[in-house]
């Protein structure tokens, strides 16, 4: 098993964005995951094209970006352009879901699609073989440090099964109130991109706090 830890810059106090990225590169990340909200999808703003782009200039780290806005279709080159490594947009916000994700790819990056709580997994199933990444929001979009929902243990289970079942290559990624005494139920439900937002940044002490996530699994798993 390959566990990818993503950290959420929606967590980064913006006062010391390029400080904290340097810390991210020094405990070997390799990703890290960017929310852009629109105010009408999700009712907070975070992150633009320009922040994409200053972003992109400083670091080599993969460039997760996660699209929490209407007509997302409108953007994706745009997006590219700036540095996007991998974009994902949301079933809930994507009226042509199945040509987003083509035009995704066609621009040589990685395409995902996100899923509210509430939203039934089995809603992507003509897409899954599309797909690069499916993430299970585990909070309601929007807002950083909420608390886990404990019931999306079993959506990732169920996502794992459809997975497993159809061979399909799609990673689990997941995202919303994951800290150190959640990560490995998690991780058991089969769940393989973990993004970590407070759980990294709270108190400062980034380079502890990966430590701790670290240490929770056999180091040969981490990539």
């Amino acid at each position: 098993m390959a566990l990818l830890i993503n950290p959420s810059l929606l967590a980064a106090d913006f006062c010391n964005l390029e400080r904290h990225i340097r810390i991210l590169e020094e405990s070997n990340i390799k990703s890290i995951h960017i929310d852009v909200m629109d105010g009408n999808f999700v009712s907070n703003l975070a992150f633009g094209i320009g922040e994409i782009k200053a972003i992109n200039r400083i670091t080599n780290m993969k460039l997760d970006v996660h699209l929490m806005i209407n007509n997302a279709e409108r953007y994706i080159e745009t997006f590219v352009e700036s540095g996007a490594d991998s974009i994902t947009v949301h079933e809930e916000a994507c009226t042509h879901l199945y040509k987003t994700i083509q035009h995704i790819k066609s621009l040589g990056i990685e395409a995902g699609i996100a899923l509210n709580p509430s939203t039934n997994i089995n809603n992507l199933r003509y897409v899954f073989n599309l797909v690069n990444k499916v993430l299970i929001m585990t909070v309601e979009p929007g807002f950083g440090g909420q608390q886990f929902i404990s019931s999306m243990k079993e959506k990732i289970v169920d996502t794992r099964v459809i997975k497993d079942k159809n061979k399909y290559g799609f990673e689990i990624q997941v995202d919303g109130g994951i800290n150190s005494e959640n990560i490995r139920s998690v991780v058991n439900c089969g769940a393989t991109n973990i993004v970590i937002g407070s759980g990294i940044f709270d108190g400062g002490h980034i380079k502890e706090n990966i430590n701790k996530f670290y240490s929770i699994f056999d180091s040969s798993c981490i990539v």
